[in-house]
């Protein structure tokens, strides 16, 4: 197995050499608690939302988890735990290790607006996974943003008493649902999207799997 040596700019595990670590075994662990608490939030919310739709539709009960709202509601606080205190340990470590200014920095909008439109024509270069282009950068900075999101809007709908402040910043407690849903939305639609890309370059399933 060879070895690289990272450049002082570049933080370790950010290589492509054969052999070499592109997503550390923490990035691997945290991605994927992420993804299944994201996804238990949102399947048993779906069941949570049929109890009290904001719109004129229910989501099918096959795809939603719980059974009843109670156990829905179990789900849901559950895997917020789970969201919660993983999602700390993935930014706390990614700002400790500098990822966060390598990977995800600079983004200029010139950049992204290039890129989107490469996206676009089919043009979109993946040729090394260890650095993301503008698209990419985007989008998992956005996903962030709209977990957070979703944690706040929740904390609102859970303990709209205890946060007062917090639910006069985002209208009110019917605001917070609707803040609350938009950004599911959202992480579904960018769900969506990122399976698709991984789909068309599958290589990056199996560096967030084996790392390499």
């Amino acid at each position: 197995m060879s070895t690289a040596t990272a450049s002082p700019r570049q933080p370790v595990g950010s290589q492509t050499g054969r052999g070499t670590v592109v997503q550390p075994a923490w990035v691997r662990v945290t991605h994927w608690l992420n993804a299944l608490g994201a996804i238990l939030m949102v399947m048993s919310g779906w069941r949570i939302y049929n109890a009290s739709p904001l719109f004129n539709f229910r989501f099918p009960n096959s795809i939603t988890l719980g059974g009843w709202l109670a156990g829905a509601l179990q789900w849901h606080f559950a895997a917020m735990w789970l969201l919660f205190v993983n999602g700390l340990v993935y930014l706390g470590l990614n700002l400790l290790t500098g990822r966060v200014r390598h990977r995800f920095f600079p983004l200029s909008p010139r950049q992204f607006v290039s890129d989107f439109g490469a996206a676009l024509r089919g043009r979109l270069s993946h040729d090394d996974p260890a650095h993301y282009n503008a698209v990419q950068k985007a989008a998992y900075i956005g996903a962030v943003v709209l977990l957070v999101l979703m944690v706040l809007s929740g904390l609102v709908m859970w303990k709209s008493v205890q946060f007062p402040l917090l639910r006069a910043l985002l209208g009110g407690y019917e605001s917070a649902r609707l803040v609350h849903f938009l950004a599911m939305c959202g992480l579904v639609f960018f769900f969506v999207v990122h399976v698709a890309m991984v789909a068309r370059v599958p290589r990056t399933l199996r560096m967030m799997i084996l790392g390499r």
